[in-house]
C-alpha cells in the first residue's frame, strides 16, 4: 500500500471516529443498582444526564447505603458506556493495527 492509499485509509477512518464519537454522545445507557432502586442515565461519553431515587430507599438514618447505591449505579452505568464504546470503536481499532 502506498502513502496516498494508507492517508486517504487514514482520513476515513478519522471521519468513522469522529461520527461515532457523536453518535456516543447521542447515545443514552443506564446503570443501575438496588434492584432498580438507583437510576443513573449518562451518555456514551459517560457524562451522566440524571440520577433517579426511589424514595423509599431515601432514609436519613442511613445515609451510606445511599451513597453505596448512586456509586454502583454510576459504576455500572460507566461500564455499560465503556462496553458501547468498545462495541462501536472495536472494528476501527481492528483496521488499522499498529496506528490504535
Amino acid at each position: 500500500m502506498n502513502q496516498q492509499q494508507l492517508m486517504k485509509q487514514v482520513q476515513q477512518m478519522q471521519q468513522q471516529m469522529q461520527k461515532i464519537q457523536a453518535e456516543l454522545g447521542e447515545t443514552i445507557v443506564e446503570g443501575t443498582a438496588g434492584g432498580g432502586a438507583v437510576i443513573v442515565t449518562m451518555n456514551g461519553h459517560r457524562d451522566i444526564q440524571a440520577i433517579k431515587l426511589n424514595p423509599e430507599i431515601v432514609d436519613p438514618d442511613d445515609v451510606e447505603m445511599l451513597q453505596d447505591l448512586i456509586l454502583a449505579a454510576i459504576n455500572d452505568g460507566v461500564r455499560v458506556a465503556n462496553e458501547l464504546q468498545e462495541e462501536r470503536l472495536g472494528p476501527l481499532a481492528k483496521g488499522m493495527p499498529g496506528l490504535f
